[in-house]
């Protein structure tokens, strides 16, 4: 994951790693060409000389100055360009049609890991480039004092490696204490979300205690372990940093035994110490490195996790055959809690299906979207299996709209036509699902249909949450329509009416209505009953409550 993000940006990390060097020698040059003013302009008492230096002085700083400017601007775009690269291939991964991204993740989590995890992926290129232009420093420190000293030189040759691989096994703790530390992080992130998408119900229960409580809690275990990776970091710096205060103060202390020698020239001495002055900010580059690495490896990982999830359903390679009828049919359906289901929606027909456990319909919405394949049997759309069809090919022709659907921020007309097909008639398709109404309240606050709605829906009852729902569902007036319990929230004479809107709208068009709801099986042309994971009945809604007591009981109860 590293190594894809530092490839995919090659050319920019190049770039800013040949500058930042530039810099770099740039630096060491400069007490170097101290310590030649000095002999040659100061101990010889030339002043064309010193005059000389200090203009070549200037022009050295001119240069590493631009060298940094710029080296650093294409490394920090390597680097941001790098981290959106990892979000789009996280998000896409997220949004794939055969899924399998999700389980076991909150929604927070996966955001944390698009983002803060992205981000500490794509500085690498940054801490890359820097590493390169630090090792290239102490390069030419090193060349350097073995031109004026060869102990020097071997001293600086010798412990730089040594310094590195200190370093190196400094930053494995913090390594695995920053991975500890963005799951925290994610975790808290992903449970506060979830709480305040619940905010009305936990307030509604009375549960705000225990909601703070949870998150307490969350947020607490969330810095700790903040904590320990901060002390990890600190204690990898520190040392690493007083390792390298113990190196500059040998290097400067043999420097100084042999120019009381006379070995080196004052000039020499001053180049000598100055070069390892110098070296500690390569060196303490290196440190930071280190580091970066450490946290880069970790968030690489989890980005890793998700890219590398199994997918929920295979590819399937085909698509439907010419124009959708919207034939569909299960045969021997088993999966989750579902038995050996039998069902049929014919084209154009409005079928209720009825299960009394809840379980039974998610699984069948499941199938239906295939979001999930059947363990045994077949689902059929016009006589093709849905597992021989793409998952994206499969939805554009069935659309399931899940009962506890969201709803976008921004305005009522906005979220309806969202997903809107190019024919379709968004006020007929409002006034099916009731949603005209919605409009019309929202129009006495001087809104309207272009009245914001507010995140996820929530400046509108639940009610009024599931008429824009729905109303969306019908623009997208896919061949076959799927809806689960699409009125809980309504009153019986608001669902009367929507229950003749949803059937005169999709006439002509396969719909398939789940729910429990008399007032939507009764204008259904047939009715399928699913009790225990099996088919037990089908026929209309008349038939079955006058001849079925279990029907009667889930259903007029």
């Amino acid at each position: 994951m590293l190594g894809g993000a530092i490839r995919s940006q090659r050319r920019g990390v190049t770039l800013s790693a040949v500058l930042a060097s530039a810099h770099q020698i740039g630096e060491t040059l400069v007490p170097v060409l101290i310590g030649v003013a000095i002999d040659q302009g100061i101990a010889g008492g030339d002043g064309l000389a010193l005059a000389m230096w200090l203009a070549v002085l200037a022009a050295v700083y001119l240069a590493l100055s631009w060298g940094f400017r710029i080296g650093a601007y294409a490394g920090e775009r390597a680097g941001v360009r790098a981290a959106h690269a990892l979000r789009v291939g996280v998000v896409g991964r997220v949004l794939d049609p055969r899924g399998g991204a999700e389980p076991g993740r909150l929604p927070g989590a996966l955001a944390s890991i698009a983002t803060e995890d992205a981000r500490r992926v794509g500085a690498v290129n940054v801490a890359l480039m820097a590493g390169i232009a630090a090792l290239v420093g102490v390069s030419c420190g090193a060349a350097v004092l073995l031109s004026i000293s060869v102990p020097l030189g071997v001293i600086v040759l010798v412990g730089t490696p040594l310094l590195l691989w200190a370093g190196h096994l400094l930053s494995r703790p913090l390594e695995r204490r920053s991975h500890a530390e963005q799951e925290r992080a994610a975790h808290a992130s992903a449970v506060a979300a979830d709480l305040v998408a619940g905010l009305r119900v936990i307030k509604g229960i009375g549960a705000e205690s225990a909601a703070v409580d949870r998150y307490r809690r969350t947020s607490a275990d969330s810095l700790s372990a903040t904590l320990r990776a901060a002390r990890a970091e600190a204690w990898q710096n520190g040392t690493v940093m007083a390792l390298t205060g113990l190196f500059i103060a040998l290097v400067a202390l043999v420097g100084g035994r042999l120019a009381a020698q006379g070995e080196i020239s004052l000039g020499e001495l001053v180049s000598a110490v100055g070069l390892a002055l110098l070296l500690l900010g390569p060196l303490s580059v290196l440190a930071w490195v280190n580091a970066e690495f450490a946290q880069g490896r970790a968030s690489a990982a989890r980005i890793a996790e998700v890219l590398a999830s199994p997918y929920a359903v295979p590819d399937g390679d085909g698509a439907p055959s010419g124009p959708v009828t919207g034939h569909v049919r299960l045969n021997g359906v088993t999966a989750g809690t579902l038995r050996s289901v039998d069902l049929e929606a014919r084209p154009g027909e409005l079928l209720g299906v009825v299960a009394p456990d809840p379980r039974d319909a998610a699984t069948l919405l499941h199938c239906l979207g295939r979001d999930i394949d059947p363990e045994a049997g077949t689902v059929e759309l016009d006589g093709v299996p849905l597992t021989a069809l793409h998952p994206a090919a499969v939805r554009t022709a069935i659309l399931v709209a899940a009962h506890d659907a969201d709803l976008f921020a921004g305005g009522l007309a906005d979220n309806v036509a969202a997903a809107a097909s190019p024919s379709a008639d968004l006020d007929r398709a409002m006034a099916a699902a009731g949603a005209d109404e919605v409009a019309a309240a929202l129009r006495n606050g001087a809104g309207g249909v272009e009245a914001s709605v507010g995140e996820q829906g929530r400046s509108l009852s639940g009610g009024q949450r599931q008429r824009v729902a729905l109303a969306r569902a019908l623009a997208a007036d896919p061949p076959v329509l799927v809806l689960h319990d699409p009125t809980t929230a309504v009153d019986a004479v608001t669902e009367a009416r929507i229950a003749e809107g949803v059937r005169a709208l999709r006439r002509g068009r396969t719909t398939v209505v789940v729910t429990t709801s008399p007032a939507l099986l009764a204008v259904t042309d047939r009715v399928v009953l699913i009790s225990e994971g099996r088919t037990e009945d089908a026929a209309t809604h008349s038939e079955l409550a006058a001849r079925h007591g279990g029907y009667r009981a889930t259903v007029l109860s």
